[in-house]
């Protein structure tokens, strides 16, 4: 698989070949622009797509989580192996869907331990494998990530629990048929989030997150309370 400077690479190429082609000085030239990435991302973004339905862990959460984990390892000139951070942040949260997660065990530990399961046969080097199981079992905010797909995915997991992506997916739980939980029920949720998950970034670019999206959370909570008689009308 290509590296990112590889890839950056070839996307200089292409902008290039894109370029001469709508000049019309050479045909062909965008030849070397065909996707690169490896066929079974494609098998797992579509498995993630098809089986993980959820507003506040799923498939879209995924996507930022991995998108934000390789901006914030990029800001601090760290590199990732992108097999392992984009299996881990596809599928880190596999574990709180039926039928695979199991009573009793954490997602998160659940996840790591069947995560071969869905990985295998569709291509993904299996000799990375156990970077998938740890960045997977330790993404949770609590959790102690060791290496740097782990360390980036945590932080970005955590982060996606502030700002004002947190409220969207805390509030997309409530049910809108009066059932459990309602709006109320969930807001003592997203005050936890902001009183637990700010000291738990722990990547020099994910710390200088936290205040922006801290102070977006302060401020939906202030306001709902006001607007609402402390929540007594939400």
């Amino acid at each position: 698989m290509p590296s990112d400077a590889v890839r950056s690479v070839l996307r200089l190429i292409c902008l290039a070949a894109g370029l001469t082609a709508l000049l019309g000085l050479q045909q062909g030239a965008l030849a070397v622009c065909a996707d690169d990435s490896p066929p079974w991302r494609s098998v797992i973004s579509k498995f993630a797509q098809e089986h993980f339905k959820n507003p506040a862990w799923g498939y879209s959460h995924s996507q930022r989580d991995y998108q934000l984990a390789r901006e914030l390892a990029a800001a601090d000139h760290v590199a990732l192996d992108d097999d392992v951070l984009y299996a881990a942040a596809s599928l880190h949260d596999m574990a709180a869907f039926e039928p695979l997660e199991k009573s009793g065990v954490d997602h998160a530990d659940q996840a790591a331990a069947i995560v071969d399961t869905v990985l295998k046969n569709t291509g993904f080097p299996m000799k990375k494998m156990e970077a998938v199981r740890g960045a997977i079992r330790t993404h949770m905010f609590d959790r102690n990530p060791v290496g740097p797909e782990a360390l980036y995915l945590h932080d970005a997991d955590a982060l996606d629990w502030l700002g004002a992506i947190g409220v969207a997916r805390v509030l997309g739980l409530v049910d809108a048929h009066g059932g459990n939980p309602t709006a109320p029920e969930v807001i003592p949720q997203l005050e936890s989030n902001l009183a637990k998950v700010p000291p738990r970034v722990l990547s020099p670019s994910g710390k200088k997150r936290v205040p922006e999206r801290v102070e977006q959370l302060q401020t939906f909570l202030r306001q709902l309370r006001q607007e609402t008689d402390n929540l007594r009308l939400l």
